[in-house]
């Protein structure tokens, strides 16, 4: 069996069995402290920290931000960078969309001249910019989040996969795909995660004992659209079970696991 074909059997025996009891424990016990600012099964209440000062200069600046002429810092949730997102979508101004997402995502790692606003200059800069984005927009509603994933693959140097999932996530709560599942953040410590969940599984059955497939699947960056695809899908599925559990809203959805997920360390025997 070669290494695709071991990550294909541990990819379909995840799918079998999702979360493992620790791993719904772990998660539990995050629900137990966080739950009351998500009762109503989303993130929106995820609230962020960033400086808009040391913005300056980026534009289209989102209205829904606090002015980067303002002083000290500034906190948005998830809830308000949707609704900005879906206020620039209305008039296809996708660049003041991805702002919105990329401050967030950045947070208060936004540093002036740093690669907060440094890096996103450079992306704003990019030949084809808007071209890029209106594509992918359009992949979403009309294909689904594996080909707007695609169409952003590498195509905007910069702006990697764990920038332009928070991008595709949040065009997907104004504008949810036609078919599939909904688009989600899918970051370094998201795929840690995942890479965790997937070498238990490689180890407990002998599919990957080593676990090199799940490292190889798993990686840090740059994921393919299979690979991201399979993260949605997997992410569906396990938000179903963990409404079946009794212990979680039971109309939550996917997204409310992907932040419960980034904030739970798994236990080493998950």
């Amino acid at each position: 069996m070669d290494k695709q074909d071991r990550v294909d059997a541990v990819d379909k025996e995840m799918a079998s069995r999702l979360l493992p009891d620790t791993a719904v424990r772990a998660l539990w016990w995050w629900w137990s402290a966080n739950g009351t600012a998500y009762e109503d099964g989303t993130p929106g209440a995820h609230t962020v920290r960033y400086t808009p000062g040391r913005w300056t200069g980026i534009a289209p600046w989102p209205s829904r931000l606090a002015p980067v002429t303002g002083s000290g810092d500034a906190e948005v949730s998830r809830a308000e960078v949707a609704r900005a997102v879906a206020d620039a979508l209305e008039r296809e101004a996708f660049r003041e969309a991805l702002v919105a997402t990329y401050v967030w995502g950045k947070g208060k790692r936004g540093t002036p001249g740093g690669s907060g606003p440094s890096a996103l200059r450079g992306i704003l800069a990019a030949d084809g910019l808007d071209a890029t984005l209106a594509a992918a927009v359009t992949a979403l509603r009309g294909t689904g989040a594996r080909e707007a994933y695609a169409g952003l693959l590498g195509k905007v140097p910069g702006l990697g996969p764990a920038f332009f999932t928070k991008f595709l996530y949040f065009v997907g709560q104004a504008l949810p795909p036609a078919q599939g599942p909904a688009p989600l953040i899918l970051d370094r410590v998201l795929a840690e995660r995942l890479h965790h969940l997937a070498s238990a599984v490689g180890r407990e059955t002998g599919l990957d004992p080593d676990g090199v497939a799940a490292a190889w699947a798993w990686k840090r960056w740059n994921w393919s659209p299979h690979r991201y695809e399979t993260y949605l899908s997997f992410m569906e599925a396990a938000a179903r079970q963990l409404a079946g559990t009794g212990s979680w809203p039971p109309r939550a959805r996917p997204d409310l696991l992907e932040r419960s997920l980034f904030g739970t360390v798994l236990p080493t025997s998950a």
